[in-house]
C-alpha cells in the first residue's frame, strides 16, 4: 500500500474466511473422530472374546470351568498331601514328573480353549449376491421364477466324489471336511466336534492341541491314581487301613475322582488315536462317510495309506493361519464428510457478531463456478485478481448487474418464458454487506432487475458472496 492511505490497492486474490474462532458451534460437516473398532467386536458367531480379541471361546463355558476346577483341585491335593510323603519314602522324582505332566496338561488345555479352531469367514452381501448369480447361470434359471436354494456341489478328491454343502447361515459352499457348528454358529474347517469340556470347537487349527491334552490328561490321571493308592498302602502298613484313611482324607477324594474319570479319558484318547491313524474326524466317523458299508468303492480320500504318515500330518504338520482376522480393524463403508475448505458455515449455524460472518453462505447443493467455465462479461473468474479499489469508497460487488449490463445478460442467456418464467429480485432484497450501502446509494434506487432463470439466479447469488469475500479482504 502506498504511503498516505488514499491510493489504489495492489491486486489481491480472494482470501479464505474462517469463522471457527468466532462461531460457538462446530460445523456440521466437520469430520467426526470415530474410535476404530476391531472385527471381534462385531463378530457374527456366538463366541466370547477376551484380551482385546486374543482369546476366543464359545459362549457355553460352564463345563470348561468345571474341567479347570477338577484338574486344579485334584492336582493341588496330590502335590500338597501325597507328594511330600512319596518323595521321602520312594523317590523325589515323583513330584517332578507330576509337575511336568500338570503343566503340559494345562498348557494344551488353554491352547485348545483359547484359540480359533478354524472358523471360516462368512460371505459379504456382494459375495453372496455374486454366488447367487453364478448359481442362476449354472442352473439356467430365470431371475423372475422361484428357485429352491442350492444344496450341494460335487468335487473329485483323489478319485473320490465329495459333496460340498451350501451353508444358508454363512452363505458359502463349505470346503471339504468343514461343517457348521450349531452351538458356535460358525462354519469350522476340518470340523471334528464341539467339546464343552474345553469350551470350544475342535477343528483344523486346534485339533493337535486337543489330542495332546486328552492324551497327557490320561497319563496324569493314571499317574495320580496309581501313587495315591501307593500312598494309602504304605500308610496302612504302618498304622492300619482305617487309620491311613483318617490321616490322609485328601487321598480318598483324589482316588474317587480319578477312578470315575480315568475310564472316559483313556477311552477318549484311544478313540482319537484311531481317528488320527486313519486320518478321519469324529464327524466323519459318526456319519460313516468312508465306511465300507456304503460300498466297496467307498474309501477315505484323505488317508495317506500309512499310519505313521497320517499321525505326522495330524500332529507335526504346519498350522494354517486364522482366516477371520478377529483383531483387525473395521474399514468404514462411507467416511464422514470433511469440513469445507472455505471455512464458511452452513445455513442454520450461529453467525458471528462480526460483519464478515453476516454474509450469506453458499449451500452445498448450489452450483459453483470454476476457472474453466464460461464467465459472463464483466464478471471476474474465481482465480482472477481483484480490480483496483480506492480506499474510503466502498462499492458493491462488480458482479451485480447494472442497467447497462442487463441487455448483455439477456443476449447471452435468453429468457425461457417471456411472461410466466420471470423471477424478480429487487436490489434491496439482494444480499449485501452490512453498513456498506447507504440509503442514498444510487444502487438502492435502481429499477428492478431481471433474474434470468434458476441457473442465473444461483450465479448471481454466488457472485454476491464473492464480492463480499473481496470486500472483507480489503
Amino acid at each position: 500500500m502506498p504511503p498516505g492511505g488514499g491510493g489504489p490497492m495492489k491486486d489481491c486474490e480472494y482470501s479464505q474466511i474462517s469463522t471457527h474462532s468466532s462461531s460457538p458451534m462446530e460445523s456440521p460437516h466437520k469430520k467426526k473422530k470415530i474410535a476404530a473398532r476391531r472385527k471381534w467386536e462385531v463378530f457374527p458367531g456366538r463366541n466370547k472374546f477376551f484380551c482385546n480379541g486374543r482369546i476366543m471361546m464359545a459362549r457355553q463355558t460352564g463345563v470348561f470351568y468345571l474341567t479347570l476346577i477338577l484338574i486344579l483341585v485334584t492336582s493341588g491335593l496330590f502335590f500338597a498331601f501325597d507328594c511330600p510323603y512319596l518323595a521321602v519314602k520312594i523317590t523325589p522324582a515323583i513330584p517332578v514328573v507330576g509337575g511336568i505332566l500338570f503343566f503340559f496338561v494345562m498348557g494344551t488345555l488353554l491352547r485348545t480353549s483359547f484359540s480359533d479352531p478354524g472358523v471360516l469367514p462368512r460371505a459379504t452381501p456382494d459375495e453372496a449376491a455374486d454366488l447367487e448369480r453364478q448359481i442362476d447361470i449354472a442352473n439356467g434359471t430365470s431371475s423372475g421364477g422361484y428357485r429352491p436354494p442350492p444344496r450341494t456341489k460335487e468335487v473329485i478328491i483323489n478319485g473320490q466324489t465329495v459333496k460340498l454343502k451350501y451353508c444358508f447361515t454363512c452363505k458359502i459352499f463349505r470346503p471339504p471336511r468343514a461343517s457348521h457348528c450349531s452351538l458356535c454358529d460358525n462354519c469350522v474347517e476340518r470340523f471334528d466336534h464341539h467339546c464343552p469340556w474345553v469350551g470350544n470347537c475342535v477343528g483344523k487349527r486346534n485339533y493337535r492341541f486337543f489330542y495332546m491334552f486328552i492324551l497327557s490328561l490320561s497319563f496324569l490321571t493314571v499317574f495320580i491314581f496309581a501313587f495315591v493308592i501307593t500312598h494309602v498302602i504304605l500308610r496302612s502298613q504302618q498304622t492300619g487301613f482305617l487309620n491311613a484313611l483318617k490321616d490322609s482324607p485328601a487321598s480318598v477324594l483324589e482316588a474317587v475322582v480319578c477312578f470315575f474319570s480315568v475310564w472316559s479319558i483313556v477311552g477318549l484318547s484311544g478313540f482319537h488315536t484311531y481317528l488320527i491313524s486313519s486320518n478321519q474326524t469324529t464327524n466323519e466317523d459318526i456319519k460313516g462317510s468312508w465306511s465300507n458299508k456304503r460300498g466297496k468303492e467307498n474309501y477315505n480320500p484323505y488317508s495317506y495309506g500309512n499310519i505313521f504318515t497320517n499321525c505326522c500330518v495330524a500332529l507335526c504338520g504346519p498350522i494354517s493361519p486364522s482366516l477371520i482376522d478377529r483383531r483387525g480393524y473395521i474399514q468404514p463403508d462411507t467416511p464422514q464428510p470433511a469440513a469445507p475448505s472455505n471455512g464458511i458455515t452452513m445455513y442454520g449455524a450461529m453467525q458471528s457478531q462480526s460483519d464478515m460472518a453476516a454474509a450469506t453462505p453458499l449451500l452445498q447443493s448450489e452450483p459453483s463456478l470454476t476457472s474453466d467455465e464460461m464467465h459472463l462479461p464483466g464478471k471476474p473468474g474465481l482465480g482472477t485478481p481483484c480490480t483496483s479499489l480506492t480506499l474510503g469508497q466502498p462499492t458493491p460487488p462488480s458482479s451485480m448487474p447494472n442497467l447497462a449490463a442487463e441487455a448483455t445478460l439477456s443476449d447471452i442467456m435468453p429468457l425461457k418464458d417471456e411472461h410466466g418464467g420471470h423471477q424478480f429480485l429487487t436490489p434491496d432484497e439482494a444480499p449485501s454487506p452490512p453498513r456498506m450501502l447507504g440509503a442514498g446509494s444510487p444502487l438502492a434506487h435502481s429499477r428492478t432487475m431481471h433474474v434470468l432463470g434458476l441457473a442465473s439466479q444461483d450465479s448471481l447469488h454466488e457472485d454476491s458472496v464473492r464480492g463480499l469475500v473481496k470486500l472483507s479482504s480489503v
